[in-house]
């Protein structure tokens, strides 16, 4: 067996009394917190596309004008620029709402349960993985950060 100093740091390291289970479920909710948090991104991603796509929209319409077309310079001005992408609601206010409705309470309900369930720490599915999986002594399957490859 390897000694304490060959295996996860103590912040990874599984609490007594915690089950097998338990740290399951809590990998399980901490990759759907993960999968969530790339939802967010793409949902940032859709904003600032999105506002991009409105600036470019003055090029247009300058440009529209500049080519003698003034009728569909105002079409795309006053149809589409600025215009809401759902109703009552530009992409910031999309962000904002999913914050607040859902990513916050999500990332807090995560952490909490951590708290409760395995002294906050996190990750201890995977550190077991790791631990699992590696070849303890070689050189490139070191447990933690601070051992030398």
């Amino acid at each position: 067996m390897s000694d304490r100093n060959d295996g996860p740091d103590a912040s990874h390291r599984r609490p007594g009394g915690v089950s097998d289970t338990t740290v399951e479920a809590l990998g399980a909710l901490s990759k759907a917190l993960e999968t969530t948090e790339r939802a967010r991104g793409h949902l940032y991603a859709f904003h600032q596309l999105t506002g991009g796509a409105d600036f470019e929209l003055d090029r247009a319409v300058a440009l529209l004008r500049e080519a003698g077309h003034r009728d569909w310079a105002g079409r795309v001005q006053e149809e589409i620029l600025g215009r809401n992408v759902i109703p009552g609601h530009w992409t910031f206010q999309i962000v904002e709402s999913y914050n607040d409705t859902y990513y916050e309470p999500f990332k807090a309900l995560e952490k909490k349960a951590r708290q409760e369930l395995a002294e906050g720490k996190d990750h201890l599915y995977e550190a077991e993985l790791k631990e699992a999986r590696r070849t303890s002594g070689h050189p490139h399957h070191t447990a933690r950060p601070d051992a030398s490859e």
